[in-house]
């Protein structure tokens, strides 16, 4: 949910502003929104033609009783009404397609801008929010940009044209007709002001309740397990609940809002009539004349009445609008310079010197004054305690973050000078618990290099240890794994991870305890997998069973984020300091665990 500070700058934006904006969105389509503005023009000329027409219709049936003409005008109002229909399709079809596609550009365009956002941002709101934000936010501005629009320009001019056509027929009745509008205004922008603050309010509380629904399903597995369905369910439903209530609370205050401006719109309607009756008996208003007014009248009328519905979902609109685009401008705090530069030929080498880094939301460093150099090609283990700043060292390395003091190397580039893309594409990762995308397993191994041939991802597997198992699935690679890969095991999933790096084909190569959650049987077949994925690339192990980085070419232990010792398995065993202690309590609590 949006903290405090935020909702203060949300209120604080002009929506006018924000409705501009959103609309130059629209200009690329300015061919079809010509188009679509002359049908519309079109469109409500017919629309005045046929009250104009129906008081002629009045004075040939009932004053001057001419059969010809009551034929004449009612072919006239006949194609007036066919004008109508053919420019109405094509205006609605024109404006809706322009409103859909603007919204489709728009969530392209958050989505895109989202996979830009540091790791940062996304520690600091829930997904579901997020995702509320891209589904029920933008689905509130296609009626708005399609259809509110359409109608509010319509309405717009048939209410000008309407009044212009008053004034034709009677001046005096017409000023009488005006008057409405003022009251009408003033009530309109009160009214729109508690509209406003309670859709804003609700389309919080409702996408804080999204949020909490992604995080119960995307740990389903957790609530289960401790029997917590009927408490995520209670949460849930609560959250939704308040957001009902505020719905509940802004549809009363909108239906009291129409009501209001529908009595006084038709009102005015009967007010006009009683009076025009007057006008015909006192002979200063012919009765064709009456016809033609009150036509014209129930015609801006009605277009008063359709405006102050359109209003109303500008209200609503006006939250998600600033929601929207509140998330796009915000800037990435993690980006390409300008001059970034692009890895053509990497080798491998990292130096880390004197790196110190914390969270943003914790006082103490996870890593200080950290210096360490790797040789391209180099296997180096960090090891250390939890919370000791291993898996926040990968971290800095792929550049999720940028820290706060010291610099990174990569091949005696500042990594800051680098292009993320061809920083990144030089690394791949294998962590603890590999995220597999729904999908088939040759999609989530092609997922290291989208343009390999399907015999390149093959051998991505064979050389991981997953060939044999994915050939003994009815469906072989086409095998789907679903979401997150839980149809598949632990070990499987890693090994086509790994499969998955493979194909990358990464000058460094980051391990993050990759066999720590495994079973002896898989770790033995990962092990083997990572041993050929680790060959001829530097390699980064994060370990925590420290039996599988015996024969790393250096091991560097880390306490509280600085390097306390580092060298060889058996130089560090033979030191007795803090990495033979880590063995030593490794080794009983392993012994202990056979003995029970």
């Amino acid at each position: 949910m949006a903290n405090s500070s935020e909702r203060g700058q949300i209120k604080r934006r002009a929506p006018l502003r924000q409705f501009r904006r959103l609309f130059g969105y629209a200009r690329r389509y300015r061919a079809r929104l010509l188009v679509a503005a002359i049908a519309l023009v079109i469109t409500v000329l017919a629309g005045l033609v046929v009250p104009w027409f129906f008081g002629e219709l009045l004075g040939d049936a009932f004053a001057q009783q001419d059969a010809a003409a009551l034929d004449r005008n009612t072919a006239i109002l006949v194609a007036a009404f066919l004008i109508q229909a053919v420019f109405l399709f094509i205006r609605h079809y024109l404006m809706s397609w322009v409103g859909e596609r603007v919204v489709t550009d728009l969530r392209l365009e958050l989505h895109r801008h989202l996979l830009a956002m540091p790791q940062a941002y996304f520690h600091e709101r829930r997904t579901g929010e997020l995702l509320s934000r891209l589904s029920d936010d933008a689905s509130r501005l296609q009626s708005l940009i399609g259809a509110d629009l359409n109608v509010a320009l319509r309405n717009l001019l048939t209410l000008v044209g309407g009044v212009i056509m008053l004034l034709v027929v009677s001046p005096v009745l017409t000023g009488t007709v005006l008057l409405i509008i003022p009251p009408m205004v003033i009530v309109a922008r009160l009214w729109s002001r508690v509209i406003r603050r309670l859709a804003q309010a609700a389309q919080d509380e409702l996408a804080s309740a999204s949020g909490r629904l992604q995080e119960g399903l995307g740990a389903i597995g957790t609530v289960q397990a401790f029997t917590r369905e009927r408490h995520e369910a209670s949460r849930y439903a609560e959250q939704l609940e308040r957001a009902f209530g505020l719905y509940v609370k802004k549809t009363w205050v909108r239906s009291w809002f129409l009501s209001v401006s529908s009595v006084m719109a038709f009102g005015t309607v009967a007010g006009i009539f009683w009076l025009g009756g007057h006008m015909v008996i006192e002979a200063t208003l012919t009765p064709p004349q009456l016809g033609k007014f009150f036509m014209f009248t129930l015609t801006v009328a009605g277009a008063v009445g359709n405006l102050t519905g359109v209003i109303a979902s500008y209200n609503q609109a006006v939250g998600a609008t600033s929601r929207l685009f509140e998330i796009l401008d915000l800037q990435p705090s993690v980006a390409d310079r300008p001059d970034a530069v692009e890895l053509a030929q990497p080798h491998g080498a990292l130096h880390f010197s004197q790196v110190s880094f914390s969270y943003d939301d914790r006082d103490t460093e996870v890593i200080s004054d950290f210096d360490l150099k790797i040789a391209p090609g180099e296997v180096c283990a960090l090891v250390g305690s939890s919370g000791s700043g291993k898996t926040t060292i990968g971290r800095l390395l792929l550049r999720f973050w940028d820290p706060q003091a010291g610099q990174i190397y990569f091949d005696g580039l500042d990594l800051r000078e680098l292009s993320l893309a061809s920083l990144r594409g030089a690394m791949a990762e294998v962590s603890q618990d590999p995220v597999l995308f729904t999908g088939s397993i040759r999609e989530n191994i092609r997922y290291g290099r989208l343009d390999a041939a399907d015999d390149e991802v093959e051998a991505a597997a064979h050389a991981a240890n997953a060939h044999d198992f994915i050939c003994e699935f009815p469906e072989g690679y086409a095998t789907v794994v679903g979401e997150r890969g839980v149809k598949l095991s632990g070990g499987q999933r890693q090994r086509v991870a790994i499969a998955r790096a493979i194909l990358r084909d990464p000058r460094v190569l980051l391990l993050d305890e990759a066999t720590s959650a495994l079973d002896s049987e898989s770790e033995y077949a990962v092990q083997a997998a990572l041993e050929q994925l680790q060959r001829g690339r530097t390699t980064i192990v994060i370990a925590h069973r420290l039996s599988t980085i015996r024969e790393a070419d250096r091991i560097v232990v880390l306490d509280h984020g600085r390097v306390v010792e580092q060298g060889k398995h058996d130089a560090l065993m033979e030191l007795g300091g803090t990495y033979a202690k880590l063995v030593a309590r490794q080794a009983a609590a392993e012994t202990e665990r056979i003995a029970s």
